[in-house]
């Protein structure tokens, strides 16, 4: 049983942030990698990337959006409140080391968290990073701080200029790289997949090579289930065994995108059926 021990809501309670007590995770926990989650005896099983670590305190955050049913379970769960099972860490972890440029981070949405983890990892290098951030709206974006405490040069963006830059990251991607492109050495994006696609369009256009993690087509964690396959360099991989970190301009977006479809109906099901 792996206690709560803080518990943070974004966006009218819509995204959490829980700081869960699991020692031996996070001794071990590197950047990238995730964990399976089963809230107790009826929950199903959730694979969640680590958004931070503490191994002196023994403790991991995990953020998460409620879209389905064990999400929600999960998100109704308190401080105090313990999760029956924390797996992990699980996939490979970033590599990290000290590079001479810059390494320019871009995150969207949850997918902030994710990057966060990985940031942070690049930081505790000693490298330098210029950080872009957006969503929808500003009660959308997450970890303003704990990005910005990382960063050298720091960017908020918001799709309707509640916060920041009114329009994309992506913009503010390609004014940087066609303003300072050789001052960096490569560039991590991690958010929803279309914005993953988008920030790879724009970072092949300066031959910037380019890290995204494929966490948000992850299912069973395993490699079983299949449903996280991917698309890689004309190959099949699993985004959960393989990755989830990936070369962003070996990725086939567009059909990871249809496939994306296929579970929305349910998703949106389950959920109704759990609070109806």
């Amino acid at each position: 049983m792996y206690e709560i021990l803080d518990k943070k809501s974004y966006s009218r309670q819509t995204i959490i942030s829980m700081r869960i007590d699991a020692p031996e995770i996070s001794r071990k926990g590197l950047p990238g990698q995730f964990v399976i989650i089963i809230t107790d005896k009826t929950g199903e099983r959730i694979p969640l990337t680590i958004a931070d670590n503490d191994p002196v305190a023994g403790t991991i955050t995990l953020v998460f959006q409620i879209v389905g049913k064990s999400t929600a379970l999960l998100g109704s769960k308190n401080v105090g409140d313990y999760i029956k099972d924390v797996i992990g860490p699980l996939g490979k972890a970033v590599e990290m080391k000290k590079y001479d440029k810059k390494i320019l981070v871009i995150g969207g949405g949850t997918g902030i968290a994710v990057l966060h983890h990985i940031a942070k990892g690049y930081y505790e290098q000693g490298n330098k990073l210029i950080s872009i951030i957006g969503a929808r709206t500003k009660e959308f974006l997450i970890m303003k701080d704990e990005m910005k405490k990382i960063s050298d040069e720091f960017h908020i963006t918001t799709d309707d200029g509640t916060e920041g830059f009114h329009g994309f990251v992506t913009q503010v991607s390609d004014m940087i790289l066609s303003e300072r492109g050789d001052e960096i050495e490569f560039a991590v994006a991690i958010g929803p997949v279309v914005m993953m696609k988008a920030c790879c369009d724009i970072t092949k256009k300066y031959n910037k090579e380019t890290i995204v993690s494929l966490n948000p087509i992850m299912i069973d964690g395993t490699g079983m289930c299949g449903s996280c396959r991917v698309e890689v360099n004309n190959e099949t991989k699993f985004a959960c065994v393989h990755g989830p970190q990936f070369d962003g301009h070996k990725v086939n977006f567009d059909l990871l995108m249809e496939r994306q479809k296929i579970y929305l109906e349910d998703e949106r099901i389950s959920l109704y059926k759990s609070i109806k």
